[in-house]
């Protein structure tokens, strides 16, 4: 028990006499801010690729609608739809992100994934969604 005290009022001194000192207040100021800058990279990166995401969603959709109108042999029924937009993502989205229907404006496909944002000391989810229509 003695030591354990004696470790912690040498650390306490050690870290008061890196406050005082004019070399030690760089090291206590960067410990200050490093925090908040990793969050706010982190934050940067996991942005971009939400936004690669979502190009990824947008790309496939509009392609897997023209191809159910454009392509009955490749895209004939919902289910080859939604395969044709999976491999087409880009990504690595399963087809059952995906869903194909015939509506007034045409074959429309659509997708909702929701996607969990990697950042340190916090925890985000969103929920992408893109939708496309072309004309039969």
């Amino acid at each position: 028990m003695r030591a354990t005290h004696q470790r912690r009022s040498s650390l306490a001194s050690a870290i008061v006499a890196l406050a005082n000192s004019p070399r030690g207040s760089s090291a206590v100021q960067f410990g200050l801010v490093a925090p908040a800058l990793l969050l706010f990279v982190f934050g940067i990166v996991e942005v971009g690729r939400m936004l690669w995401t979502m190009n990824a969603l947008h790309y496939s959709v509009e392609e897997a609608a023209r191809c159910a109108s454009i392509n009955a042999t490749t895209c004939g029924s919902a289910g080859k739809v939604q395969a044709f937009a999976a491999a087409r993502s880009g990504g690595s989205f399963a087809s059952s992100v995906f869903t194909a229907s015939t509506v007034s404006c045409g074959n429309q496909v659509s997708a909702n994934y929701p996607m969990r944002l990697n950042i340190p000391f916090a925890n985000y989810a969103v929920t992408l969604t893109a939708q496309s229509c072309y004309p039969i």
